[in-house]
């Protein structure tokens, strides 16, 4: 005697795609605006031959007004080289890029404070400089 079998229909529930589609949505705007930093007001510094550079794991600048910004948030100096042990404390040497990004009329009082909290920090700064000849109206 043959039995049949019942046969299951197999369906994706469609309500929940919608779900997860938002929690995504929500989780890479936050993501994107943990390291924004484009309203820093800042103008860079020219140089004859650049590189480019790793995806830094943090953003320090310094803008025009000489105001610290730590990943798009105004920082204190005396915090910044415990705050970026932070940031950084899961990373292997080596693998711990910083971004500097310094306005070019920045004095050195401004400037050194901030390489040496990233220095102490474990971090390996890359300046973001801008080529030679290229628009500098940024």
């Amino acid at each position: 005697m043959k039995i049949k079998r019942k046969k299951f229909d197999a369906a994706i529930p469609a309500v929940a795609m919608g779900d997860i589609a938002f929690l995504l949505l929500i989780f890479f705007v936050i993501v994107a605006k943990s390291q924004d930093d484009s309203h820093v007001r800042w103008k860079p510094a020219a140089a004859p031959e650049v590189e480019t550079t790793a995806n830094p794991v943090a953003s320090v600048a310094i803008d025009v007004d000489n105001q610290t910004f730590l990943n798009g948030a105004v920082i204190e100096v005396a915090d910044l080289q415990r705050r970026l042990e932070i940031l950084l404390s899961d990373r292997e040497p080596g693998q711990r890029p910083v971004a500097l990004k310094v306005d070019r009329k920045a004095r050195a009082e401004y400037f050194e404070p901030v390489i040496e909290a990233i220095s102490l920090a474990g971090g390996e700064i890359y300046h973001i400089l801008l080529p030679e000849g290229e628009n500098e109206n940024k």
